[in-house]
C-alpha cells in the first residue's frame, strides 16, 4: 500500500457531517492569498466608489455592514474548525500516551519507578477512565 491509498482510504469515510465540510473547505480557502486579494479588491472597489454615494455615511456603513458580517461568518467558521483540529491532535497524543503507557506496563518486570511512571502517565491523560 503506498501513500496514496492511505490517503484516499482516509477521505473516503471520515465520518464528518456536511457542516463540517463545509467549514473545512472554507477555512481552506479563506486561508490562502486568492481570498486576501478578493477582499482587497471589495475594499478598493469601496473606496474608489465614494463619489457615487449620495452620503457618506451611507458609504461607511455599507463597508462596516460587510465587514461585520464577513468577520462574524469567519470567525464562527474558523473557530469550528480550530477546534476540530485541536480535538484531533489530543486525540492522536492520547493515542500515543496509551501506547507508551501499555508499552512501560509489559516491560515493568518488578520495576517499581517504572510501575510509577506508567502510573502516573495513565492518571495525567486520565486513561483508567477509559478502560
Amino acid at each position: 500500500m503506498d501513500g496514496n491509498d492511505a490517503s484516499h482510504d482516509r477521505k473516503k469515510d471520515d465520518g464528518r457531517n456536511p457542516f463540517e465540510k463545509f467549514v473545512e473547505a472554507v477555512n481552506g480557502r479563506v486561508s490562502r492569498a486568492p481570498f486576501f486579494f478578493v477582499i482587497l479588491f471589495i475594499v478598493l472597489a469601496w473606496a474608489v466608489s465614494a463619489p457615487f454615494w449620495p452620503d457618506l455615511k451611507q458609504w461607511q456603513v455599507a463597508i462596516h455592514t460587510f465587514a461585520s458580517v464577513v468577520s462574524i461568518l469567519l470567525l464562527v467558521l474558523l473557530e469550528n474548525s480550530g477546534r476540530r483540529s485541536t480535538e484531533a491532535a489530543q486525540e492522536k497524543l492520547n493515542v500515543l500516551a496509551e501506547a507508551l503507557a501499555d508499552l512501560m506496563e509489559s516491560q515493568t518486570d518488578g520495576d517499581e519507578e517504572l510501575e510509577k511512571a506508567t502510573t502516573k502517565l495513565r492518571q495525567a491523560i486520565n486513561l483508567e477512565d477509559r478502560h
